[in-house]
């Protein structure tokens, strides 16, 4: 799996949290769906910190797992 980091989330905007998360919840995982090169994904709760950059194939048959329940 190839996967960079961005050292500041921060800096980029569009970030989304799944409906699920509900809106009282501090403790989410957020995705920006707009970036070139990949799938950018960050804790919530330190939106200036880190974020990790998932190639798409492999963000999908992640998100294809979560809903399959594995």
């Amino acid at each position: 799996m190839t996967e960079h980091i961005i050292a500041d989330a921060s800096t980029l905007n569009g970030w989304r949290k799944s409906s699920y998360s509900g809106s009282d919840s501090g403790s989410c995982v957020e995705v920006l769906d707009s970036y070139p090169s990949g799938v950018p994904v960050r804790d919530s709760k330190t939106p200036q910190g880190p974020a990790l950059v998932f190639g798409a194939e492999h963000w999908s048959a992640f998100v294809a797992g979560v809903k399959s329940g594995l």
